[in-house]
C-alpha cells in the first residue's frame, strides 16, 4: 500500500494566528480516514492548510512523495486533489448543470459530458433535478452536488470538511455511504466529520485533534470501541 499524504510536524493557521501545532498524520492509498475532535480544535484549518487555504507556518505535506506545502489550490486539483468545503459549496443561481460544468471548465466539451454523466450515476437523486437551480436543492442535495462537482476533476485524494453538518440523520447516512463508495472508483478519502460515530464506522482509521493537536489515533473500530475515547469523543456524556 502506497502513502498518498504524510503530514509531518505542520503548523499553520490564519494571518498572524496560529491554530495548529506540529500535526502528524498520514493517508494510504485506497483509505478512508476520519478526523475528529471538539469544535474549534483545529479540524477544519488542517484540511484547508494541506489544500492551501489557510496559512502554512511550518512542516512538511508530502503528496505520493511530493511535498506539496506552498501550491496553489488549483495546482493541487491538477495534481489529483479535490476538497469540498463545508459552507458555501455551490453555486446557488446556477443550475445543478452548470455547477458540475463549473467543475471542469477546463476540459473539452466531450470529457466534460462523461464526468458529469459519471457524477450523476454516482449521485442519481440529482439527476431528475439537473436543470434546477441549486438554491431549490435541500441541504443533502447540495452537499451531493458539492461532492459531484468536486469529482469533475477526476481526483484520486478527496478532502471533506464536515459533509454531514446540519443535515438531517437520513441524509448524514446518505452522504457518508455515498462518500465510502467512492472508494470502488479509487478514490481515497480523508474527512473531518462531526458525525463521529456516523464516519468512523465506515473509516479504516481515526484521528482525534484537540487544541491544534493530535491526541490520539488508531484504527477506526479501536477509537469506537474504547469506552474511554467514547466517553470523551464520541458524544457519550454531557460536556
Amino acid at each position: 500500500m502506497s502513502r498518498v499524504l504524510e503530514v509531518t510536524g505542520l503548523e499553520g493557521g490564519y494571518g498572524a494566528v496560529q491554530i495548529l501545532y506540529g500535526i502528524d498524520l498520514h493517508v494510504e492509498e485506497g483509505e478512508f480516514v476520519t478526523i475528529i475532535g471538539p469544535n474549534g480544535c483545529g479540524k477544519s484549518t488542517f484540511i484547508k492548510t494541506v489544500f492551501g487555504i489557510a496559512k502554512h507556518y511550518g512542516g512538511q505535506v508530502l503528496y505520493r512523495g511530493e511535498p506539496i506545502e506552498g501550491l496553489r489550490s488549483d495546482q493541487l486539483v491538477a495534481k489529483g486533489i479535490a476538497y469540498v468545503p463545508q459552507v458555501n459549496n455551490v453555486f446557488p443561481s446556477l443550475s445543478v448543470e452548470e455547477n458540475l460544468q463549473m467543475g471542469g471548465n477546463s476540459l473539452s466539451g466531450n470529457v466534460l459530458s462523461r464526468r458529469i454523466e459519471r457524477a450523476l450515476d454516482m449521485f442519481p437523486d440529482l439527476r431528475s433535478r439537473e436543470h434546477d437551480l441549486a438554491a431549490s436543492l435541500s441541504g443533502g442535495e447540495r452537499q451531493m452536488l458539492a461532492i459531484s462537482r468536486a469529482l469533475i476533476s477526476d481526483p484520486n485524494f478527496l478532502l471533506l470538511d464536515e459533509p454531514t453538518a446540519a443535515l438531517s440523520p437520513l441524509y448524514q447516512q446518505q452522504i457518508i455511504e455515498r462518500i465510502d463508495a467512492l472508494r470502488e472508483q479509487g478514490i481515497t478519502v480523508l474527512i473531518v466529520e462531526q458525525n463521529a460515530r456516523l464516519s468512523l464506522a465506515r473509516s479504516d482509521r481515526g484521528y482525534i485533534m484537540a487544541n491544534g493537536k493530535v491526541v490520539l489515533t488508531g484504527t477506526a473500530e479501536h477509537i469506537l470501541n474504547d469506552p474511554d475515547i467514547g466517553q470523551y469523543f464520541l458524544g457519550t456524556h454531557d460536556d
